[in-house]
């Protein structure tokens, strides 16, 4: 059983900093590309930032300058610095992992973290 648990989400005003953290549990042995993506109300699930494996990153253009993705793959982790942050940033982040290789030797696709909030006021 693997699965993603992030944390940092909160309560921000506007122009100010969030740090976002999402580890990974379970007998892995590699995650491939890692990301964060968002869900505003009444939007649909979009991508905030991804990063391989590899450290290539790759932003939405609205976040670009102001969020920074990094990962840790001696801790299965992917953070998200947000600084700068609008109105318009507020929304469920969710962590995203694409593929996973297990202890076990198989793979696992598309894993989900269960979200958290984060609310920008202005």
């Amino acid at each position: 059983q693997v699965q993603l648990v992030e944390s940092g989400g909160g309560l921000v005003q506007a122009g100010g900093s969030l740090r976002l953290s999402c580890a990974a549990s379970g007998s892995i042995s590699a995650i491939l590309t890692m990301g964060w993506y968002r869900q505003a109300p009444g939007k649909q699930r979009a991508m905030v930032a991804t990063i391989t494996s590899g450290g290539t990153t790759n932003y939405q253009d609205d976040v670009k300058g102001r969020f920074t993705i990094s990962r840790d793959n001696t801790k299965n982790a992917v953070y998200l610095q947000m600084n700068s942050l609008k109105a318009e940033d507020t929304a469920v982040y969710y962590c995203h992992a694409d593929r996973m290789y297990l202890v076990s030797r198989r793979w696992v696709v598309d894993i989900w973290g269960q979200g958290t909030q984060v609310t920008v006021s202005s």
